[in-house]
This record gives C-alpha cells, sequence and structure tokens, in this order.
C-alpha cells in the first residue's frame, strides 16, 4: 500500500545540490490500471498501481537492465527524465523532490510518503511547498505521460 501526498513547490529549498539524488526515467505500458517501468540509476523496477489518489495499491517487481530496454519500446507515451532529490523532513520522512526534464520542464513536484492515512492527514509541509495536488490525477506522472 503507498500512502503519499504530492505537492507543487513555491520554491526551491536552499542548498538543493547539497541532497542526493537519483536520475529517473520511466515510462507506462498502461495506465489503467497503472504499469510502469522505471530506472533509478542502475535500478530497475515494474510496479502495479491499483486505483486511489492519497492512498493506492502497489506492488514492484526488480527487472534488470535487459528487461527494462525491451519494455521501454513498448511503452504507450512519453517516457519520463527527471532528477529526484532525497530530502530528509524529520526523523520519518524524506521529501521526494521531482524535477522533470525534457518537455514537463519546469514541472517541479514533492512528495511524502507515510505510514497511516492519519499520519497524511496531520502533516504539515514545510514553507517552500505550495499548492497540494494529492487528489488531482493531472499531476500523476502516468496522465503526465500522455499529455
Amino acid at each position: 500500500m503507498e500512502i503519499e501526498r504530492k505537492y507543487l513547490l513555491r520554491s526551491l529549498p536552499e542548498h538543493l545540490e547539497s541532497y542526493p539524488y537519483k536520475q529517473i526515467e520511466q515510462g507506462y505500458l498502461n495506465t489503467e490500471p497503472v504499469v510502469r517501468i522505471r530506472r533509478s540509476d542502475d535500478i530497475y523496477t515494474l510496479t502495479y498501481k491499483g486505483k486511489g489518489l492519497m492512498v493506492r495499491e502497489e506492488y514492484n517487481l526488480p527487472l534488470n537492465a535487459e528487461s527494462f530496454a525491451h519494455l521501454k519500446e513498448k511503452i504507450d507515451g512519453r517516457l519520463i527524465k527527471k532528477r529526484r532529490y532525497l530530502i530528509p523532513f524529520d526523523d520519518r520522512h524524506t521529501i521526494e523532490l521531482d524535477i522533470f526534464e525534457g518537455d514537463l520542464a519546469p514541472l517541479q513536484l514533492a512528495e511524502v510518503e507515510f505510514a497511516t492515512e492519519e499520519e497524511a492527514n496531520s502533516f504539515v509541509p514545510p514553507a517552500w511547498f505550495g499548492e497540494d495536488v494529492t487528489f488531482s490525477t493531472k499531476y500523476h506522472n502516468s496522465r503526465l505521460s500522455r499529455l
């Protein structure tokens, strides 16, 4: 189960360059239900996501580079490229800040994952977060892949 909140940004956090990041490529074999392939640096996965906005089923299976390359030729829509910064927030949460590249630039989104719905509902975002778009399908990566 994945429980996450998603936000647009007012501004980038200070010293962004000091945080670790991953270079991500992802594409969608299907968008309903969501079946995604992803390369995150040198880690390859196939993901199934169920319906939902803040709470949804998610299953990840490992892929190898060869399988990823084969499936990449079969994606429906654009291949999304982004840099994901991992920013510690508190003792239990990490902000995943995505800076999109290519024709999705200058889009920037921040996501935070939670253990429970109650925790997600009581989250107070930092001041540099902007609009909460958790309940908007407009900012699902599967939708962005089809624009």
